[in-house]
């Protein structure tokens, strides 16, 4: 484990060279811990070069994004949605979501991401939390029986959209949480959940996207069971 986080640290630095990582628990999952970028990072202006590094290759999975963040608490909240399933969580990012979807009882997990750095972040907070995140950089390597497949944060980009149609193609039911869309223009999905989050460490995100939305296909009824949304 020290080995990847010394990895991860050198990947940070890669980006933003005075950065440093702080393993910390989200006061919204308490069980869960997440190397992320250290809470006091300047939210002032960057130096040029800097800045270039970070449109080049930002750091994303540094975060827990709200969007991510309020998944991984309604996981937790509501274990019988993933509890003896095959899981995919497309995006995964810091890996929040696989780890919370494991804790609750998913029989395998499968952290999806075409970022290497992201994936190296999902494995290293995966050890870091004691869970088996299976590893996947593109989901077509994805097993063809997955009861579930998790979006979190990912629609931020238009050009991402296409990621649905794809996705949808593969079996198991879609569940998409994300605070940068009112509405997905699909009949298949339903919007069945609201909540609010913010990304942490929150170094200055805009208060409108603290509202994260939670859409699935098929009948939410099916996918929460008894559970109440």
């Amino acid at each position: 484990m020290q080995a990847n986080l010394n990895k991860l640290r050198e990947a940070l630095r890669l980006t933003l060279p005075s950065a440093e990582l702080e393993i910390s628990s989200p006061d919204e999952v308490p069980n869960i811990q997440l190397a992320l970028i250290n809470s006091n990072f300047p939210t002032g202006p960057l130096p040029e070069q800097v800045m270039r590094d970070v449109i080049a290759k930002p750091a994303y999975w540094a975060f827990c994004w709200g969007s991510d963040l309020a998944l991984a608490q309604w996981l937790t909240d509501h274990p019988t949605v993933v509890k003896n399933k095959r899981v995919a969580d497309i995006g995964s990012g810091s890996g929040v979501v696989a780890i919370a979807a494991k804790q609750a009882g998913a029989t395998q997990v499968w952290g999806c991401d075409n970022d290497e750095q992201a994936l190296l972040a999902t494995q290293t907070n995966a050890e870091l939390n004691h869970v088996d995140i299976k590893l996947c950089a593109d989901i077509n390597d994805l097993p063809k029986d997955l009861d579930l497949i998790l979006m979190a944060d990912v629609l931020y980009d238009r050009s991402n959209f296409a990621l649905v149609k794809k996705i949808k193609a593969l079996n198991g039911t879609l569940l998409i949480a994300d605070s940068r869309i009112a509405n997905i223009e699909d009949p298949d999905f339903t919007l069945f959940h609201q909540a609010e989050a913010l990304t942490l460490p929150n170094l200055g995100e805009f208060d409108e996207f603290k509202t994260v939305r939670f859409f699935v296909t098929g009948r939410p009824q099916t996918l929460l069971g008894t559970d109440a949304a």
